[in-house]
């Protein structure tokens, strides 16, 4: 399978615009998955409590963190999302020398959810996710069908003091640490020389199957990767473009900026074509814990035709049943054996009238760029009024506990005039 979705960027300081960290992820999935918003609160468990992931139940923890995600609405774990601790995480496929597992056990996804619910900082999150992933394995199919499609998983974590990059192979893995500039992934190995924290056993394993000579200086992308090093910076693939965005602004890297380059569809980022961008997710993570993060999703296809809203954690928060698909408990075809037998319709009320909308963005020049105009610019007015928040902290948090839901009923209410 060669490398064909989701690009992770990271932006902080001195490469970030004033003291803050800006995390952004376009999930690019099948063209027809539909991507869900949704947030849970924090939450205390008993001793014995499991916990039932997509494919596999797992022991639960004593307390899990409230956390906000973007996944495919078939599925338990995410894409991406952030928690309370303002820990932001998105992972990516990707595919080396040792082969992608397909018998049922923890995906990738689920280990971005479960690194956010259990994790206070971005190290945390790390030692979370390889602790599950050594006991529990990755594997399963990725998509809503039995099509066998697999891979390997690697995740940036940041948080409001540095990022960490995680790159596993099966239940082998290394991470580095970020602790200044930028960074971004995009489905290929990406750590080198560098290695901050390993998997105990990782070296030897490669030794043991030829992949490494133990002499030479261990460099994790070339051992682990179907790929070199300098392949892996060609020019041309979308991480070497997505780089180049980041380095355009570097210094000067916003929230703006972010998005520009989630919307950049000349660069392959926007991805179009049977894998497409079905969600976006750009946070704005003040150093100063004194003040609050935001978080913006787009919970619809095509961040270029779709409104980033902001999400903040304030206590009371409201569930966010506008950006949340139907649940079919029991009787999901996920969750029956064989698996994927048939495909309900998962859309959520935003992704039905998105989906209008953008069929008309689509065949009427005139009124789509209306549509486009009104919606870019409800998105310009909501971040300004997220700017004095993130300077000047929240005095009255009952104020924002509808924030994304409200913004999501501004959305429609676009989409209706038009």
């Amino acid at each position: 399978m060669h490398p064909s979705s989701c690009d992770t960027f990271v932006a902080l300081p001195p490469s970030s615009e004033g003291q803050r960290v800006i995390f952004g992820k376009n999930s690019d999935r099948p063209c027809d998955e539909v991507q869900e918003v949704v947030y849970f609160p924090e939450r205390d468990y008993n001793s014995e409590e499991k916990v039932e992931c997509t494919y596999i139940e797992i022991e639960q923890v004593a307390h899990t963190y409230a956390v906000v995600l973007s996944r495919p609405a078939w599925l338990w774990g995410a894409e991406m999302g952030a928690n309370e601790h303002q820990v932001c995480i998105g992972n990516e496929a990707v595919w080396g020398r040792e082969n992608a597992d397909s018998e049922e056990a923890l995906l990738g996804m689920d280990l971005v959810r479960l690194g956010l619910e259990r994790a206070d900082t971005a190290e945390k999150a790390v030692d979370v996710i390889t602790e599950l992933l050594e006991k529990h394995g990755q594997g399963g199919s990725c998509m809503e069908d039995d099509s066998g499609f697999t891979y390997h998983n690697s995740f940036l974590i940041s948080d409001r003091k540095e990022a960490w990059l995680l790159e596993t192979s099966g239940k082998y893995w290394a991470a580095e640490r970020v602790e200044g500039g930028y960074r971004n992934i995009s489905n290929q190995y990406g750590i080198t020389t560098k290695m901050d924290k390993e998997h105990s056993g990782m070296r030897e394993y490669a030794r043991s199957k030829g992949w490494w000579d133990g002499q030479t200086e261990f460099n994790f992308a070339t051992v682990y990767s179907f790929l070199t090093t300098a392949r892996i910076e060609s020019a041309g693939s979308r991480y070497c473009e997505g780089k180049k965005l980041l380095e355009k602004s570097n210094g000067h890297i916003t929230a703006e900026a972010m998005m520009d380059i989630l919307r950049d569809k000349e660069s392959g980022i926007n991805m179009e074509g049977m894998f497409m961008t079905t969600g976006s997710m750009v946070s704005v993570i003040p150093t100063d814990p004194a003040l609050p993060g935001v978080h913006y999703f787009t919970a619809t296809p095509d961040p270029e035709r779709s409104v980033f809203k902001p999400f903040i954690f304030v206590k009371h928060a409201q569930l966010l049943k506008e950006t949340t698909s139907p649940s079919f408990g029991a009787d999901d075809p996920v969750k029956k054996k064989p698996r994927f037998q048939s495909k309900p319709d998962r859309r959520h009320p935003l992704f039905v009238k998105h989906e209008l909308a953008a069929a008309i963005i689509e065949s009427h020049k005139d009124k789509g760029q209306k549509i486009t105009e009104c919606t870019r610019q409800l998105e310009k007015e909501t971040m300004r009024q997220m700017e004095e928040i993130l300077t000047q902290g929240i005095d009255e948090p009952d104020l924002w506990v509808n924030l994304f839901s409200s913004s999501v009923e501004k959305e429609l209410s676009t989409y209706s005039k038009s």
